[in-house]
């Protein structure tokens, strides 16, 4: 996932319910793909590495929406707690930074939960004590069949592939995996999240490529631009069907 939060479909009522967009975290925008034509050399690429939250999901946005409701939570106020998070280097209780030591597996997630219960305690008044808070919070998150076949295709075609996720202390449904993908990196496992440079380079190592032969797709633009400054194309993603066409002139294979 990403947080980034990550890892999208809604329904009329969570559009509804959305927050005004000055309130989020994460915004779409139009497909973005980043190549440097002396680098990179259409149609001779041989590997993709894909992120799983708001790519093989549904967006992060749509997911946090109807979560946050039946939690009781102000949709709001857990953005700015995010946000505040995410651009602090000393969070609460000392933490540097809970959302990224959260994704490099140096916080457990029971503690974060903690963490964010009583913030949100701070900023509202309201007492709530909850356990499994973000387990009810990825189950919102809809698997979408499209993208999933996509990968998989993409892999039949020859393609070595790479799942790159930042853990949220979720569960991954990694038994849909084995005809996706030759390598799974999960940022918790490793120590390492994205944007930094050094998963980039495990996860190449670990597929045997060069930055050079990478497409590298997510649905944060930052994390894109970051993969890209490390050599590989970036593609952020969108919808399936632009990114298939893609895929597809990248790689100059069939993917239809």
């Amino acid at each position: 996932m990403s947080s980034d939060g990550g890892d999208e479909s809604t329904d009329d009522s969570s559009a509804d319910r959305a927050e005004p967009a000055e309130h989020r975290l994460f915004a779409a925008s139009d497909t973005v793909v980043l190549l440097d034509p002396a680098v990179h050399e259409v149609g001779a690429l041989s590997a993709l590495v894909i992120d799983w939250g708001g790519v093989l999901t549904s967006d992060f946005e749509s997911a946090v929406t109807p979560w946050a409701a039946a939690e009781g939570i102000d949709l709001g106020i857990y953005f700015a707690i995010m946000r505040d998070w995410i651009s602090s280097e000393s969070g609460p209780a000392h933490v540097a930074n809970p959302v990224h030591a959260l994704e490099r597996g140096e916080l457990p997630l029971e503690e974060f939960e903690r963490l964010l219960l009583d913030e949100l305690q701070v900023r509202t008044g309201r007492h709530l004590e909850s356990t499994g808070l973000f387990d009810r919070l990825f189950e919102t998150f809809v698997h979408v069949h499209e993208m999933n076949d996509l990968v998989q295709l993409v892999h039949s075609r020859g393609i070595r592939t790479a799942l790159l996720s930042n853990s949220w202390g979720n569960a991954y449904p990694m038994h849909l995996w084995e005809e996706m993908f030759d390598v799974v990196v999960i940022s918790g496992d490793v120590g390492m999240r994205k944007p930094e440079e050094r998963i980039f380079e495990h996860t190449c190592g670990l597929l045997d490529v060069t930055p050079q032969q990478c497409v590298f797709v997510d649905d944060m633009l930052h994390n894109v631009e970051a993969a890209h400054e490390f050599g590989m194309v970036g593609l952020k993603h969108v919808e399936t069907e632009a990114t298939r066409a893609e895929l597809q002139r990248l790689f100059g294979i069939d993917l239809t």
